[in-house]
């Protein structure tokens, strides 16, 4: 019995390593995404406190490549509600992305296509380090995103259906 308390323990302690922070549910929305890719981002303290205490919106965020860096705009972190004015950050500043230079290569040349662009999921803890998945990404025309909730819909109807039989 030792052994079962253990493993659900280990599990508890796992899934609290892996936390989701924010998600980006409209992106999947406006999107089709086509391929994702988890980095690092560069954070001030405060940022961190603020993103930990689930402070963080991604609905307008985008990412850009320039100089041959990553960057996130236009995600908006609230100012830490325990520090000064002088010590906490600007809740709109640009924040470099973390990421290997072949990854970054290999965006760029995604993002040279026409109508392709680099969209903030969600942010997650994974272990200690906070993390930002961020997704390629095609814009949806009003009758794409109507066709897939059809889509969707159909597919719910389907497995509500078997499951009463």
């Amino acid at each position: 019995m030792a052994k079962g308390g253990s493993k659900s323990a280990a599990k508890a302690k796992r899934d609290a390593a892996n936390k989701l922070l924010a998600d980006n549910r409209m992106a999947r929305h406006q999107y089709e995404i086509l391929e994702t890719l988890e980095t690092g981002v560069e954070l001030l303290g405060t940022e961190v406190k603020s993103i930990r205490a689930g402070q963080v919106n991604l609905r307008d965020g985008f990412c850009l490549i320039r100089n041959g860096e990553m960057q996130l705009h236009n995600v908006h972190i609230s100012p830490h509600s325990h520090a000064g004015r002088y010590f906490n950050h600007d809740p709109l500043r640009v924040r470099k992305l973390l990421a290997h230079r072949r990854e970054i290569d290999k965006l760029r040349g995604a993002l040279d296509q026409k109508g392709l662009t680099l969209i903030p999921l969600n942010v997650h803890l994974k272990g200690s380090w906070i993390k930002l998945t961020i997704g390629l990404g095609k814009g949806r025309k009003l009758h794409d995103k109507r066709q897939e909730e059809r889509r969707k819909q159909d597919v719910k109807e389907t497995r509500a259906a078997i499951a009463r039989l």
